[in-house]
């Protein structure tokens, strides 16, 4: 398949990306700022954390990760488009993965900001970040892992593997739930959410049909796809979500898409399109090593699929996202009646 390539909103963004680097704060257009926050030792580099001005001070689209380094970027950016970190009246959360939700809190300390969320993901937060109930969440990785088929020697390393980047997260119970469809209330701002799960169970876009632009968060972007994966806190089948929500969003009448990372883009609907002729391709893939191996867990075929480098050189983090991508894609297929699956103490995947 020939990959559509999308039209950069901002040749200079899309070559800091390109380039190694992290992009200038920019003044979007009238009224809107992007703030490049960065992440650490992380290849996304960055989250476009985007400043929406207000009558009376800003609100901001996902903040960061908590650490100091990205506090003061987001500071820094701020003071570019003229506003203090006090200026914040609310965050709205596109969702609760670290780059996104890990500076909320803090936000909130310095401010009195309120924080937004789907209510889907607002349930998640304690489980996720709270060290008293992490444990029952690590356990129940542990044993959705040792199902797939992963090896004992390395079980426990991937079932704690994201305990490593907890510290970047305050924890913070959302102030405003927000649901699809919700407008934001946002003065001077016809701002209106859009629920998207798939990347996680409340993953929310946020679009101004005035404007003609979509916040897109994590959902669409320009050139990699989010991780859609089955795990403890996932829905079943969070592929036919991450699809689904697709479909939703390339009706939508925007000029410009302005996602969390790389840069911002023109042509929502045919990004869309090449995504969606992804993971087809990647559907087609593991159906056919399925029926070659006539019975094999999904670590297994995890390890037999093409990657964007060789499995042996993907760390263990990686590894596990490997292998809960490969499961939603699975999940996918037995719920087409494509696959089936034998379960068991390993569950095994037999062609339908």
């Amino acid at each position: 398949m020939t990959k559509f390539v999308v039209t950069p909103a901002n040749v200079a963004q899309r070559d800091a990306w390109a380039g190694g680097a992290i992009p200038e704060v920019e003044r979007v257009r009238p009224g809107l700022w992007s703030v490049p926050v960065p992440i650490p030792v992380n290849p996304l580099r960055y989250v476009l954390v985007y400043v929406l001005e207000l009558p009376d001070g800003v609100a901001i689209i996902d903040a960061g990760w908590n650490t100091d380094e990205a506090y003061d970027a987001l500071v820094a950016g701020l003071a570019v488009a003229g506003y203090a970190i006090t200026d914040v009246k609310g965050v709205l959360v596109t969702h609760i993965h670290p780059d996104h939700y890990g500076l909320a809190g803090r936000v909130r300390e310095m401010s009195g900001a309120w924080i937004a969320l789907h209510p889907a993901d607002a349930r998640l937060v304690r489980e996720r970040y709270d060290d008293a109930a992490i444990d029952s969440l690590v356990e129940r990785e542990r044993e959705l892992l040792r199902r797939c088929g992963v090896p004992e020697l390395t079980l426990d390393e991937l079932a704690g593997a994201s305990m490593m980047i907890r510290h970047v997260v305050t924890m913070a119970r959302p102030d405003r739930l927000v649901e699809d469809g919700d407008e934001l209330g946002l003065p001077g701002w016809d701002l209106r959410a859009v629920w998207t799960p798939g990347h996680s169970p409340g993953h929310l876009c946020f679009v101004s049909p005035a404007r003609r632009v979509l916040f897109s968060g994590d959902h669409v972007l320009a050139k990699i796809t989010p991780i859609v994966a089955v795990h403890p806190q996932s829905g079943p089948n969070p592929l036919a979500d991450y699809l689904d929500s697709l479909a939703a969003v390339r009706k939508l009448d925007v000029e410009e898409v302005l996602p969390a990372h790389e840069y911002r883009f023109l042509e929502l609907a045919e990004r869309v399109d090449t995504v969606m002729a992804h993971h087809d391709e990647r559907l087609a893939e593991i159906e056919r090593v399925v029926g070659s191996l006539d019975g094999a867990a999904c670590w297994d075929l995890a390890t037999r699929l093409t990657w964007s480098r060789p499995w042996e050189t993907i760390p263990p983090f990686m590894r596990r996202a490997a292998n809960n991508e490969t499961l939603a894609h699975l999940a996918w297929l037995e719920a087409r009646g494509r696959v089936r699956r034998v379960a068991g103490e390993q569950d095994l995947w037999f062609p339908a």
